[in-house]
């Protein structure tokens, strides 16, 4: 039985060496897939969510002008609640029927029954990336039809 004892007593602490190198290897890498997915899950819901307000409140501008500021505001209040950087923003326009990436040179005129895309791309910043990394973005639309029966 001494021999046993002999044996074993050269290994006291080594489970707990071995815990850490697996928290190390195991635990650390998990955390930072974690926190890069809810990154990107903030980006998603912060562009949809602010294509939706930027495009209820054009819609119900009395002009284009008003309208685009208030969508622009929206917009940026919208993307602020999910906790994204404003910087980050583009607000654009697409005719009715076309997607995000023809947006950008055009220009809603609020006529009666107009409708078209509000598209809002948010650049998503993932934990301990550079900052010149910004080929991830999320894009949100909304589409807006203007009712058919409003004063001109």
């Amino acid at each position: 039985m001494t021999w046993l004892r002999r044996r074993l007593a050269g290994e006291d602490g080594s489970a707990l060496v071995e815990f850490v190198f697996i928290a190390l290897v195991v635990f650390v890498p998990l955390v930072y897939i974690v926190a890069g997915f809810s990154a990107v899950q903030r980006g998603v819901f912060a562009s949809t969510a602010a294509a939706r307000e930027a495009g209820r409140a054009i819609a119900t501008a009395p002009d284009p002008v008003t309208g685009q500021e208030r969508a622009l505001r929206a917009a940026q209040l919208a993307v602020q609640d999910q906790s994204v950087d404003v910087t980050d923003l583009r607000l654009a326009y697409a005719p009715a029927g076309a997607d995000c990436a023809a947006a950008g040179g055009y220009a809603p005129t609020l006529a009666p029954g107009e409708e078209f895309s509000v598209c809002v791309t948010v650049t998503v910043r993932i934990p301990l990336l550079p900052e010149f990394i910004d080929a991830n973005t999320a894009t949100g639309q909304f589409v807006v039809e203007r009712d058919r029966y409003a004063d001109a």
